[in-house]
This record gives C-alpha cells, structure tokens and sequence, in this order.
C-alpha cells in the first residue's frame, strides 16, 4: 500500500510528472498488498549493470516502484559488499547531461539495494539470501509468504538449472498465501532444439509456466509493442495486410561495429542464434499473425504459435552467411572458424494468407549503418500509365532503432510544370511528433510486466520450441561446415550474393532515395 509518509507524498508527486497519468495507474503495481522483493542474480556482470539495475532505477524514478514496498537484493560470487554493488553501477544510472536532476532519486534508490555473495549451486548462499529477504519482508510488516518475489536471472544459460533448483528450495514464497515468486529468464535460451527443450523441462520441473518469463527485449521496443494497434486498429492496413498486396516482407538489424572483445563468446552462437532466431522472429510473428479473439496474453502467443509452426523448413539456397574480415584476428575466435557474423534467410509461411510472399530475416555485424527496421514492399501497380515503375515500389517502413519512426514510400508528382514523379514518404517520427514523451527502454516495460503477470510480451514454452524447429537443422549445418560463410569488408552492405538473394525473391531496391528524419 501507499505511505501516507514522505515516500508515499514523493512517489505521488512523482506519478503527476508523467505524461500519461491513465497509464500509471493501469501499470502501477503498487496496488497489491505486500512487499516487493527484486534479486538480480550476476549482478556484478554486464547485463545486470547495463540493463537491468538502470531499467529499475528509471522505474522507480517515474514512481512504478513504490520505495516503501520494494526491496532490490544482488547476487553474484563476486566477494564485495553493498556499497561496492551501488558503487559498480551508479554511473549506468544516469548519465551527465541529467545528473543533478536525478541525484535525490538515485541515492535513495541505491539505498534500496542489498548484496548478497554465495556460489550459485550453494544451499548456504541461498539460505543467506532468503534470511536476507525475510527481513526485509518482516521490515514492512509482511505475513509470511504474502510477499511477492522476483528472480531475474543475468547469467548464462549453463547455471539456469542450479539456480532454479537453489531458488525452489530455499527462496520461494508461499503463492496459496497470497505472495509469488517468478523468475526471469534471458536469451539464449540454448543453443538448438534438443538443448532449449532440455533446459525447459529442467526449469519446468521445478516452476509451473506462468511463473516463468522467458525475455526477449525486442519485444519490449516501442514500434514492435504498436504492430498489434497498427494492424488491427487501423481500417487502412486490413485489406492490404496479405499475399494479393505484399510482395516481399524485410526484417533487417544492422550493426556498425564487430564483435569487440566478446569474439569468443559470439563464436559459440553465431547471428543467426544471437539475433535472428530469436529477435527478428519475434518481429515476424507479429507482422504475420493473425487476429487474436481478444488481447489477452495467452490469445496473443497462440497466434505467433500458429505463425512458426506453419513456416516451412528452410532451403540452403535461400540462405547467405558471411564473416566480416578480420573476425579471426581476435585470439578468442578459432582461425578456422566458420560462425557467421552476417546472415540472409527466407522464411515462407504456409498459410492463406502469406502463400508465396517472401519474409527476409537479414542480421549483420560490422556493417555500413546501424539500424534496426522492418520493410513491408507491396506491389507494382497494375498498368503503369506514369512509367514511374523504375523508381520504386511503395513500402511501408518501421524504423525500430535509432530515431524510432513509421513512413510510407509513395510516388507522387514532382513540384513544377512538367508532370514528372518522384519518391517521396508519408512519416511519422517520434522525435518530432512525441517532442515531450521519453520513450521507455524495452528492459524497464517488460520488468513492469513481470511484476503485474502480464505474459504477452514474453516466449511461451511451445512458441520457443516451434522457432528452434525452424532454425535447428540449418544450423547444425553450419555447425558441421556444410553451409559455408562468405567474407565480405568491414563497413559494407555485407556479402554481394545476399543482394543477388534479394532480388531472386523478388524484393525491388529503390533507388536514388534516401529517407531523411525530419528535424525539430
């Protein structure tokens, strides 16, 4: 409940500063009886200072997370103490620019953080952990097992099983009580079919589904949360939204940089399980599913089911990979190494409405631009009386990342006496047209999620097996050096051979235009 203290008048006056006060008070978990524990276990490692310690914080500076519920413990091996934990991530928090704007809020939440050190298959460690905990619980007058707790899991994917044993034995909270406890879980989640399935039904034995949360932050971005309202609330896209209009879909994610350091690790999974099978994906059930009978979560992920389990297997000729030059120079990446760091792929889905349109998944590293987007092409125009054909087809682009934007590629008239056309772009970009909204990170919306029990936006079981049925035998022939990666130079649009894929499957470069985001 709210304090009628001090922290109860801050977090009040912190919900009147947003934008939306209809959406705090939707979201805001605060309304349940309780306290509210957070343990982030790794939570001396990267993922854990880069995304989750500084989404919580941005949570609670905009008042989701009331001070006098919430509780935040770390948990790592690392022998350090609380002050060292809340000196280690300070500076993720806030950056320069917004410092002293924050600084009230920030040193009251670091207060909120505990550190707890134990290996992560100790009885002990968790015990200390749980008496940890309990005294917090006790603190703010909670009956035992009312609480609510909730395990992120910032490890790798190899400790989610003496984890998950650890926190069911000595962690859990009484849910016939009132409390719950749910963890979450981070990608990748395994490296195939037989070992994602494996580490299911470790974790499965031990938690039901509901109380776990599979993440995959892309799902979590704004543009990807508005394919829902895009499709189904707009009378525009409903009778153009199949295979009699759409040519070919693209879903691209561009990065301007290698692997920097991590070449070891990324040779272990490669783009295509790094970001393709899992993100772009995602992306793809969304795009192509259909409508659900209601927006209730479990609807939702019965539809992207229904997306993967009808695409159908994927074609080694419709597939390029590449590895950026250079990529074995780093020591940690064998000299022979064949992972790809560049992929194309087309999926086709076997269905009424997307029979013969072909959906591309496009990663890469080291490339030309950075960018993350998704490209719905239509069709030529039925008897061409402008000639203007030449000059592109009409696309509708959602520009995930950066400058967040949605626009349409049309032809029109050029201004001037003589009648000629040009491309140009109907557009909406988010800088320009949301000028006073800050848009949530992908991380704080799903941890938000998480603590209401609102499922929609993370992998259900039999949706993640559906998507390693897909990808499992192509990269097992990757793996066996059967498919062969391509080099291409550093700064490019990657191998050539993924263009010439492109137009065999039909996709039309538009060209001599360039969309250029609006300026305030």
């Amino acid at each position: 409940m709210m304090g009628s203290g001090p922290s109860g008048q801050w977090h009040m006056e912190k919900r009147s500063t947003l934008k939306n006060d209809s959406f705090v008070k939707e979201y805001n978990p605060v309304s349940e009886t309780g306290s509210l524990a957070i343990i982030v276990l790794g939570a001396s490692g990267d993922l854990a200072k880069k995304k989750t310690f500084p989404a919580l914080f941005h949570l609670y500076h905009q008042g989701f997370l009331n001070p006098d519920e919430v509780h935040i413990f770390g948990y790592a091996r690392s022998k350090i103490s609380d002050e060292e934990l809340r000196e280690k991530i300070r500076g993720y928090l806030v950056d320069e620019r917004n410092a002293s704007d924050k600084a009230e809020a920030l040193s009251k939440f670091l207060k909120l953080i505990k550190y707890v050190s134990g290996p992560y298959d100790s009885e002990e460690g968790f015990k200390r952990l749980d008496e940890a905990i309990s005294e917090h619980e006790i603190s703010k007058k909670t009956s035992e097992g009312s609480s609510r707790r909730l395990f992120y899991l910032a490890l790798p994917p190899s400790v989610y099983p003496p984890v998950s044993k650890m926190i069911k034995a000595w962690c859990t909270n009484k849910s016939d009580l009132g409390g719950w406890t749910r963890i979450v879980v981070e990608k990748p989640f395994g490296k195939d079919l037989e070992s994602a399935e494996q580490l299911s039904s470790q974790i499965g034995a031990l938690f039901d589904e509901p109380q776990i949360y599979r993440i995959d932050h892309y799902l979590g971005k704004e543009l990807v949360q508005n394919m829902l309202v895009l499709r189904f609330a707009n009378r525009l896209f409903l009778p153009l939204w199949n295979r009699d209009n759409i040519a070919n879909v693209q879903i691209v994610f561009r990065e301007d940089f290698g692997t920097e350091g991590r070449g070891g690790y990324f040779d272990e999974y490669g783009i295509i399980r790094d970001i393709i099978q899992n993100h772009l994906l995602q992306v793809l059930c969304l795009v192509a599913m259909e409508k659900p009978i209601s927006l209730k979560p479990e609807h939702i992920r019965d539809e992207k089911v229904k997306v993967l389990q009808s695409v159908i297997p994927i074609k080694d000729e419709e597939v390029v990979l590449g590895q950026y030059e250079g990529y074995r120079d780093d020591p940690t990446v064998p000299n022979d190494s064949n992972t790809p760091t560049f992929a194309t792929t087309i999926l086709r889905i076997d269905n009424e409405r997307w029979e013969g349109v072909p959906f591309i998944l496009k990663a890469g590293k080291a490339m030309s631009s950075k960018k993350a987007d998704i490209r719905i092409q239509f069709k030529d125009v039925p008897g061409d009386i402008f000639k203007c054909q030449n000059q592109g087809r009409n696309e509708f682009v959602i520009r995930l990342q950066p400058s967040e934007a949605m626009y349409m590629k049309l032809t029109v008239k050029q201004p001037g006496l003589e009648m000629q056309t040009v491309q140009s772009e109907l557009d909406l970009s988010y800088k320009q047209r949301y000028q006073d909204v800050s848009i949530p990170e992908a991380y704080e919306r799903l941890i938000l999620d998480t603590i209401k029990g609102d499922q929609q936006h993370f992998v259900r079981r039999d949706e993640l097996k559906a998507a390693w049925e897909i990808f499992t035998p192509l990269l097992h022939r990757i793996d066996k050096g059967e498919v062969k990666s391509i080099p291409y130079k550093q700064g490019s649009r990657g191998p050539a051979e993924a263009d010439q894929l492109l137009k065999k499957a039909g996709y039309t470069q538009t060209h001599g235009y360039i969309w250029i985001p609006p300026t305030l």
